[in-house]
């Protein structure tokens, strides 16, 4: 069993500063143990790096806007512990023959003491972030920034040989018009040294432009969910996109809905850098992280113990915690549910326990909200939430689910969309198990004792619902029965009730 909420380290406030050579940011995070989410996000495309190729330095223009934008972000931080506060420069100031002077400038402007990432430590931290995002993420991590890619190996901690090449869209020759074949020369040169080094059959890629670019893959294949995390491109869909992009001009970018405007003049460069990519490492599937460097450093401060807990229980838990209601519901839920699903085929093969504690969590999320209204609701926000460690059918799975624990309709919300995403067992059995999590919380009214005096099992075609000598009458009543029967109806078993 997963470790109950009150095991999660004591929630801080974090704050990130990343210099990078295009954009100056400061993001705001809660760190609920392991589970991380934005509060406050502010950025400033600067673009610091964009003279670096011509002058090896950095853009005079670009100086004055990134000081003026952090010393804004000084302002936000008044009253801030230094210890909360991170702040780190990569691959442009690192580069750059004035970055040291630049970061002097920082210092005595602001106050702030920014940390120069080495390419080795800029490689290291995507990485982390990564893992922050999808723990058992496998193959090798992309970070793609203005200046610079990182390529590391993914080992699960982190720690792999990692390496900055100067391809980024800047150091390619952005913003100028992107001629192409020039351009996929040097970067198919700066590749090809490493390709063995990095071949794997799954990317992940970090960083603005190639999300922007799966946002338009998403809009091109109209596809229902639009949440960038742990979207996945096969290898074919991602060098059509790639071509598409490359041969569009800034006015053909501009007039596609969902593109971020300040990307239009560097987007084809990171198509470009994409293809290479995915035909120098073999890649097969690009998976998009909206995790990154800033998430990595905050999974290197947590305590080991914190960084070892599963994102997706620990944010689970956070989301449906509520003062004043039992924190050992879930975990509750989860002992008594899992003998019985155990026995199931598996439809997420070895996630399936994950998913199940992942649900059993959730059980209380709709507990303020209006009765009319909780399933819907409750759906919409799982579907959609910030949550880390899950994939697109995992997270339309829990957000069934959450829908079946508050309602006995047939279908979801967005039917036609989960229709897509999920496949008809995979919808059989989030409803089934939305259904059990419905039928533990009402036989027990949601005390997690009184779920110990009963138990579930699956045996042949029935399913057998047993209470403890003596508790039959509180805990098999009619409401129970009804539950049950809703459950054992989702599982295409005959009830026992004993």
């Amino acid at each position: 069993m997963w470790p109950r909420a009150d095991s999660r380290a004591e929630p801080r406030q974090a704050a990130v500063i990343d210099v990078g050579s295009n954009s100056v940011r400061l993001v705001i995070y809660r760190l609920d143990g392991r589970a991380i989410w934005t509060v406050y996000n502010e950025k400033a495309l600067a673009g610091l790096g964009r003279d670096l190729p011509a002058t090896g330095r950095l853009s005079p223009d670009g100086v004055e806007a990134a000081l003026t934008v952090l010393r804004r972000f000084r302002a936000l931080l008044d009253g801030w512990s230094a210890a909360d506060v991170m702040a780190v420069a990569t691959a442009a100031v690192r580069d750059a023959a004035d970055g040291p002077m630049f970061l002097r400038r920082v210092r005595d402007e602001t106050g702030l003491a920014v940390r120069l990432l080495t390419g080795e430590e800029e490689a290291r931290y995507a990485a982390l972030g990564v893992i922050a995002g999808q723990p058992d993420a496998q193959g090798v991590a992309g970070d793609l920034g203005g200046s610079s890619l990182e390529l590391i190996r993914l080992n699960g901690g982190g720690n792999g040989d990692g390496l900055s090449l100067p391809l980024g869209p800047f150091a390619l020759g952005a913003p100028r018009q992107l001629v192409v074949d020039r351009v996929r020369r040097v970067i198919d040169t700066g590749l090809q040294p490493h390709a063995a080094r990095f071949a794997a059959k799954e990317f992940h890629a970090v960083g603005g432009a190639w999300r922007n670019l799966a946002l338009l893959h998403m809009e091109l294949a109209d596809y229902p969910l639009r949440v960038a995390h742990q979207y996945e491109i096969g290898r074919g869909d991602a060098v059509e996109l790639a071509r598409f992009v490359e041969r569009q001009s800034k006015a053909s970018l501009q007039r596609i809905e969902g593109l971020s405007k300040r990307r239009f003049e560097t987007l084809p460069y990171a198509a470009l850098v994409l293809e290479a990519v995915i035909g120098a490492l073999k890649v097969e599937r690009i998976v998009i992280s909206a995790f990154g460097l800033r998430e990595g450093l905050l999974l290197e401060s947590m305590d080991k113990d914190v960084r070892n807990q599963d994102p997706l229980i620990a944010g689970c838990e956070v989301l449906t915690e509520i003062r004043g209601l039992s924190t050992d519901l879930g975990g509750a839920l989860e002992a008594w549910l899992a003998p019985a699903f155990e026995g199931l085929p598996r439809v997420f093969g070895d996630r399936e326990p994950t998913l199940l504690a992942a649900a059993c969590r959730l059980a209380d999320l709709g507990a303020r909200l209006h009765p009319d209204h909780r399933a819907d609701i409750a759906f919409e926000q799982v579907l959609r939430a910030p949550i880390a460690g899950l994939n697109h059918p995992e997270r339309a799975f829990l957000a069934s689910c959450v829908f079946s624990r508050h309602s006995a309709a047939a279908t979801t919300p967005e039917e036609t969309a989960i229709a897509r995403i999920l496949t008809p067992e995979r919808r059989q059995r989030a409803r089934a198990l939305g259904a059990a999590v419905r039928l533990g919380c009402d036989l027990s009214g949601r005390n997690p004792r009184l779920l110990e005096r009963s138990s579930l099992a699956i045996e042949g075609d029935r399913l057998s619902l047993t209470a403890a000598p003596g508790w039959e009458d509180m805990l098999l009543g009619e409401q129970t029965a009804k539950r049950a029967s809703t459950l054992a109806a989702a599982l295409r078993l005959k009830l026992e009730l004993a």
